[in-house]
């Protein structure tokens, strides 16, 4: 006969399932932007690449993938920057924390391989974007975080 688990066990279990599904629906979102964004960057292979490189269409098309993965990246930012917050405050035992942040922090790792596509493929010359940079620096403070907050987990090395 096997006992009920506690509530805050419970609790805890109910966190981690939902965090799971939440982040693996995440990246799916992610994964799918990466598609449209690399599919709008086929006319080049060289990257940085200069406009003149592209049809209008073509750079018409890569600015739209452009700003969707740029709004994505932002968006998932915020998101991520409430999630962790909200992780600090509940209530879990300390390991329970470090395991839900150490799952936020793959997330964090796998979402970062397709936002640096940002970075990489993009044409010679950008308007600067200050919500962009912002995000960016709130997305490494936000892994910086995870990372320092995860660390006393026996047998992990970060």
């Amino acid at each position: 006969m096997s006992t009920p688990a506690a509530p805050d066990s419970a609790a805890f279990d109910k966190a981690r399932a939902g965090l799971w599904a939440s982040l693996q629906k995440h990246l799916t979102t992610i994964y799918a932007a990466e598609t449209d964004y690399r599919a709008a960057t086929r006319f080049t292979a060289t990257f940085p690449f200069p406009a003149s490189a592209a049809t209008p269409q073509q750079l018409l098309d890569y600015q739209h993938q452009r700003a969707v993965l740029r709004d994505l990246f932002v968006d998932e930012t915020t998101q991520l920057d409430t999630l962790v917050k909200a992780i600090r405050t509940k209530g879990y035992a300390e390991d329970d924390k470090k395991l839900l942040l150490l799952m936020i922090l793959g997330y964090l790792d796998l979402a970062e391989t397709v936002f640096a596509l940002l970075d990489t493929q993009r044409p010679s010359q950008l308007e600067p974007d200050e919500e962009l940079d912002e995000a960016r620096g709130r997305f490494e403070r936000i892994r910086n975080f995870v990372r320092l907050n995860i660390r006393g987990i026996a047998g992990l090395k970060i």
